[in-house]
């Protein structure tokens, strides 16, 4: 069943063979409940606890090919959420830094096996507006939940020559934007299509 979603992300056109090998490589059934598990192959999202979706499998290779990935790229990511975003990142030889703002999934994810195979991902409980700006700055930043606009913080905290994967718009559809930063601290966009996403919120949700 991996062998076939990959082919079709291969189809819809995902050409970089290093992240098809990761959707490839990690049981996404792990990631949803027993309910959904006959399905977990099909390019679709499910819901999660505390009210937050898993994003559908072109989703997380498309997002994950807009960043450009590099091996040892140290890459912080926003909403860890399921943590298969998480996992097809550090499949991939990255160094992760990971934010999840909801209390129940947070703690979700500490008693999740599969995340014990990646000591190259660290997690962390907290308000992604605000970053990690004590472990930056970073190669690459992904943003995987809409945000209203591009976080200032977070763009301070992207290394010069960096990348920035962030789906801007309200709750109803988002652009998805690549942000690069230039030597000199200029800021580009470029608009890579729509997207749909849960809202990226300020503050921590202490629930759960």
């Amino acid at each position: 069943m991996r062998k076939q979603l990959v082919q079709l992300l291969r189809e819809k056109g995902i050409k970089d063979e290093r992240v098809l090998g990761a959707i490839e490589a990690i049981p996404r059934h792990f990631f949803l409940d027993k309910a959904f598990e006959r399905q977990a192959y099909e390019d679709r999202a499910f819901p999660i606890a505390a009210g937050q979706t898993i994003s559908q499998p072109y989703t997380v290779a498309w997002q994950t090919n807009l960043l450009d990935l590099k091996k040892y790229d140290k890459v912080l990511e926003i909403g860890t959420g399921s943590a298969y975003q998480a996992c097809v990142l550090g499949e991939l030889g990255i160094f992760l830094f990971t934010i999840e703002r909801q209390k129940e999934l947070y703690d979700l994810q500490g008693k999740f096996e599969l995340l014990k195979k990646y000591p190259n991902i660290k997690r962390f409980y907290g308000d992604g507006f605000e970053g990690l700006p004590s472990y930056g700055p970073f190669d690459k930043i992904l943003i995987t939940c809409g945000a209203p606009f591009i976080p200032p913080k977070l763009l301070m905290q992207l290394k010069p020559g960096g990348i920035m994967v962030v789906p801007v718009g309200d709750d109803g559809k988002q652009k998805m934007l690549r942000v690069t930063k230039d030597a000199n601290g200029t800021i580009t966009e470029e608009e890579m299509g729509d997207s749909l996403f849960v809202p990226m919120l300020q503050g921590r949700s202490t629930t759960g």
